[in-house]
């Protein structure tokens, strides 16, 4: 039994005629027939009785009739919601996003609902690698994460930007109108990070090894505003990126830019790979399309 077999039986009796439904189904009235006849022989009795122009249901007939009904409905509400699906119209997409990238996510959350109303979003705050767990177990589709991720999650990892760090402190721990800031220069200074689950201290961490620092971390913190705020009270420097920077609106407070090496706060989309929904395509081609464009964030250079 099939659902062609179906719609060929439920339309002759629907239009109480073999004739009517084949003009109805454009095929041949005894290919209807023959269909009907095939139907009936697979559930092992008549379904039609027919008495000259009229045709009557058995009371198998009338069971078959109903159902098939309720079938030929639910393959059209299926194809429907395919179609609205695949064209937008309609699904869902979680987005995983780490609390300090979340500012950047905005003119992409802002677009994209402009531009798929129909499509509901649910964004889960949590860190950089959590969030890339989340993404390897299956849980989450996609994230975003600060580089570098862990490479044993084996992840696809597209980055979208990156921005310079800054080192904050109370005005008068730097010289007055530098612009940069060895690295080197940070191992003698009391230093206020964030914690060790954040992406940013990951490569901060990264950085101190590879230029053979050996930090003073006097306080660490999951709020990059109560770091700026024990860098405002005299307690170490904070590092932050550029962003954060902008944000800082108080003559009490000195940024100068990290340098030699530039460290680099970079941003990317992770996924596992393979088949990704309709709306989490458009979501990453919305991103990559206003990252580019400089209206979410500095875009990575080629």
């Amino acid at each position: 039994m099939d659902i062609r077999t179906l719609r060929y039986f439920s339309e002759t009796v629907r239009l109480n005629s073999f004739s009517r439904a084949a003009d109805i189904l454009h095929v041949t009235q005894s290919t209807v027939s023959k269909m009907v006849r095939q139907l009936e022989e697979e559930i092992g009795t008549p379904l039609l009785i027919r008495s000259g122009r009229n045709l009557q249901l058995t009371d198998t007939g009338r069971i078959v009739y109903e159902q098939a009904q309720q079938i030929l409905g639910n393959v059209q509400r299926l194809h429907a919601e395919v179609d609205n699906t695949r064209n937008l119209r309609q699904g869902h997409l979680e987005i995983g996003i780490p609390p300090m990238v979340n500012i950047l996510c905005t003119p992409v959350l802002k677009a994209f609902r402009e531009r798929h109303p129909d499509i509901a979003i649910t964004l889960t705050e949590d860190t950089g690698p959590q969030i890339e767990q989340r993404v390897a177990a299956g849980t989450l589709e996609i994230g975003m994460t600060v580089l570098p991720v862990a490479p044993e999650l084996e992840l696809n990892v597209t980055p979208v930007a990156r921005y310079p760090i800054w080192a904050v402190a109370q005005t008068g721990r730097f010289r007055k109108n530098l612009q940069t800031l060895p690295c080197k220069a940070l191992g003698g200074m009391p230093l206020v990070l964030l914690n060790n689950e954040f992406g940013l201290t990951r490569a901060l961490r990264n950085m101190f090894r590879n230029a053979g620092i050996e930090p003073e971390i006097v306080a660490q913190s999951g709020q990059w505003d109560w770091l700026v705020a024990m860098a405002l009270a005299g307690m170490g420097v904070a590092l932050l990126p550029e962003p954060f920077i902008h944000r800082l609106a108080t003559d009490q407070l000195q940024s100068v830019r990290l340098a030699e090496p530039e460290v680099q706060w970079q941003v990317a989309y992770v996924t596992r790979g393979g088949y990704l929904s309709h709306a989490a395509r458009a979501w990453l081609a919305l991103s990559e399309e206003l990252f580019a464009g400089g209206k979410a964030g500095a875009p990575m250079p080629a």
